[in-house]
């Protein structure tokens, strides 16, 4: 017994004695962060301390003397080690000050900022993304403002601003009517890496491929025969960050490619797996890269002809492709020459990049008053890879509390019951899950109504069940990445 409780002081006290000289090591970082974030953002930097660090061994020791596991401390790191090693007999003159109170109350002022109020009897807000459809309705908007909707999406990947602003107005008339507040997320299209078939196939608007078949990427059909398969990705600066054995997706992963030659402006791509009944590449769907770095602007020019409509209507915009913090300072500036005062971001995880640099990207955004995540599980899983969007989603959710940041849970939330009117076993566990976030997203569909009377009678039955289990905390690549070790 003597020995555990000195291994376990000596570990809790080796990562409070790191935990505490985070300010100094990071205190150029610190420096850019306003002092309503100062606390969070301290706390999120100890939190990567304990998560690079294997401490499975220890948990095993705590939970078999009866004490906290720590697996419950992202939004207090250092304020849970400390009262664990005071059970153990340790004595501080001063605790540290992030709470767990501290950090739930952030939490709950973030989601009030961005959110708007939770509807009553919900555990998170919810977030409908509208249809031009709705506008025929007379009475849907109303409907859904009853039903629990707190947030009105509204995408600029699809019609145009005109669209745009009657959404905005009838939404605005609907909650005035209602008395019912809604706030107005408006998502930047971002770069559109689609397929475009510049021969072959070109004129239906799809080609019959098979497995061991080659095909190009190229911006241009110059050079090509009629006969051959060329596709352009639709964004230019893609080809040139791929190299040879690189994975290609297309199509939401249904068929995958590997990169076989990489020339000055195209690259020959073997395909390798079709996972969709009908063997055809499609015009207009989507590539994703998850092995390379691509030298694509995350803020289109599009975008910024966006930004004028949603400095006028948005409470939150979401930044779509985000991969780094200069792209995060790009759209804040482009923002602010706009309008002074600016809607709150809302920070699309979707690519590999923006998961290796989700700390980077998080103590980025701490520089404005208030911020959110939103976990875009879809080109996230393609970019991931399917079997890890499990451990990613709960990782984003973990350092996102560290960092005191709201989530949203978004994409194909309830997809079967929203298009067909019957839910699947998995979707329903899925969804229940989806209460852990502070905002939870729905795409377009037939039945919304049926969708937000099923999601709350959910998560009202999954809320209290949320620290069910107990975490074991093996080591996080994202945590060692951020401090340069290796994993």
């Amino acid at each position: 017994m003597l020995d555990s409780m000195n291994q376990m002081k000596m570990q809790l006290n080796s990562l409070r004695q790191s935990m505490n000289r985070v300010e100094e090591e990071f205190e150029g970082l610190l420096a850019d962060i306003p002092p309503h974030n100062r606390i969070s953002a301290i706390n999120f930097l100890k939190y990567l301390i304990l998560r690079k660090t294997d401490v499975r061994d220890l948990q095993i020791l705590l939970h078999e003397n009866g004490l906290s596991s720590l697996a419950s401390c992202e939004s207090h790191t250092q304020r849970q080690i400390e009262m664990t090693l005071q059970h153990l007999g340790e004595k501080f003159e001063k605790l540290d000050s992030c709470t767990t109170d501290f950090g739930s109350k952030k939490i709950e002022e973030s989601s009030q900022q961005l959110f708007g109020p939770k509807p009553e009897n919900w555990f998170a807000s919810i977030m409908v993304t509208f249809d031009s459809v709705f506008l025929a309705e007379k009475d849907l908007i109303p409907k859904l403002l009853k039903k629990g909707m707190s947030t009105a999406r509204i995408n600029c990947a699809h019609d145009d601003e005109s669209v745009w602003q009657e959404m905005v107005d009838k939404i605005r008339l609907a909650s005035k009517i209602t008395g019912l507040p809604c706030k107005i997320h408006v998502d930047l299209a971002g770069p559109k890496i689609r397929t475009k078939l510049l021969t072959k196939g070109k004129d239906k608007g799809r080609v019959k491929i098979k497995i061991g078949e080659t095909i190009w990427l190229s911006d241009s059909a110059k050079g090509f025969k009629a006969k051959e398969i060329v596709i352009s990705p639709n964004e230019s600066g893609v080809i040139a960050g791929l190299k040879i054995g690189d994975r290609v997706f297309i199509d939401d992963g249904l068929i995958m490619c590997l990169v076989q030659r990489v020339d000055k402006d195209k690259a020959l791509l073997k395909i390798e797996r079709i996972s969709s009944k009908k063997p055809f590449i499609k015009a207009e769907k989507g590539i994703n890269f998850p092995d390379c770095s691509l030298q694509v602007s995350s803020l289109t020019d599009f975008d910024k002809k966006c930004l004028p409509f949603v400095c006028a209507n948005a409470d939150t915009v979401g930044f779509s492709f985000v991969r780094s913090s200069r792209d995060i300072a790009d759209l804040r500036a482009a923002l602010k020459e706009v309008e002074a005062d600016i809607p709150f971001m809302i920070l699309k995880i979707e690519t590999h990049e923006s998961v290796k640099n989700l700390p980077s990207l998080l103590l980025e955004g701490m520089k404005d008053a208030d911020f959110g995540v939103m976990i875009a599980r879809g080109d996230l899983a393609v970019e991931i890879g399917f079997e890890r969007l499990v451990e990613i989603q709960d990782q984003i959710l973990w350092l996102c509390e560290a960092a005191h940041v709201p989530v949203i849970w978004a994409t194909q939330v309830l997809e079967n019951l929203h298009k067909s009117g019957v839910a699947t076993r998995a979707e329903v566990t899925d969804a229940g899950h989806a209460s852990r976030a502070e905002c939870i997203m729905i795409n377009k569909g037939k039945h919304t109504m049926e969708v937000l009377k099923t999601l709350r009678d959910i998560s009202q039955r999954s809320v209290a069940l949320r620290v069910k289990n107990r975490l074991v905390y093996r080591p996080l690549k994202i945590a060692a990445d951020f401090f340069g070790e290796k994993s």
